[in-house]
């Protein structure tokens, strides 16, 4: 609990340890985009004043996953459909380009690695355990960013995912589009595993590309 973790770090900064804590339920999906959050409500929650609680959320505005409506106050942010439409374009970019540096860098551990990732989701998407994909479906992502060796790139990648995870399509969680999502992951992996870097930036590229597009297939707005 966030209380246990306050009254150990208290030397810390506290609004920075604020700041954790409430993009991990943002991102679990406890708030829906629109959502007020309550400063007085945080506060109780967390055991502390809402100084600390207003001064987290004023600094998590950057990050895309709130806002701030004068004379209002903080709500989780509503990305539309064109908005979400615009960062998987920035999205693909980054992803081709973590592809092709991971293929020129990955190691037989890492390898192994994708390859397990590989597996799980296999084994998740042939008994429909979408929960357990979804999961195995990020960790994926971020190993490729994350060791592609840019930590820059890494950083930007992971905002825009941020972001893109408050905009709720439900698009994987449809059987056909799962099935052409991990067809896609397969074909990523193994242009890694093979060492082919201009291989791995085109599949990784093309990747979120179709996401994007099936994105397109489930919202309205951009119809």
């Amino acid at each position: 609990m966030l209380l246990n973790a306050v009254e150990i770090l208290r030397t810390q900064s506290l609004p920075m340890l604020l700041e954790q804590e409430i993009q991990a339920v943002l991102l679990s999906g406890e708030f829906t985009p629109g959502d007020h959050l309550n400063e007085k409500e945080l506060a109780i929650r967390f055991g502390i004043s809402r100084g600390p609680v207003r001064e987290a959320l004023r600094s998590m505005e950057s990050s895309g996953l709130i806002e701030q409506i004068p004379n209002r106050g903080f709500f989780v942010r509503q990305l539309t459909a064109q908005q979400a439409y615009d960062l998987y374009d920035v999205r693909a970019v980054l992803f081709g380009l973590a592809g092709k540096l991971l293929a020129e860098r990955i190691t037989d551990d890492g390898a192994d690695r994708l390859s397990g990732f590989i597996a799980e989701m296999d084994t998740a998407m042939n008994g429909e355990d979408f929960d357990t994909y979804a999961k195995v479906n990020f960790a994926f992502h971020e190993f490729i960013v994350i060791n592609a060796g840019n930590a820059a790139l890494a950083q930007q990648y992971l905002a825009l995912v941020k972001q893109l995870r408050l905009y709720r399509t439900r698009s994987l969680m449809h059987v056909d589009s799962m099935h052409a999502s991990q067809m896609e992951h397969h074909a990523m992996a193994d242009a890694v595993v093979a060492r082919d870097p201009q291989r791995a930036q085109q599949t990784h590229h093309r990747h979120v590309e179709a996401a994007k597009e099936r994105l397109m297939a489930t919202a309205t707005d951009l119809k």
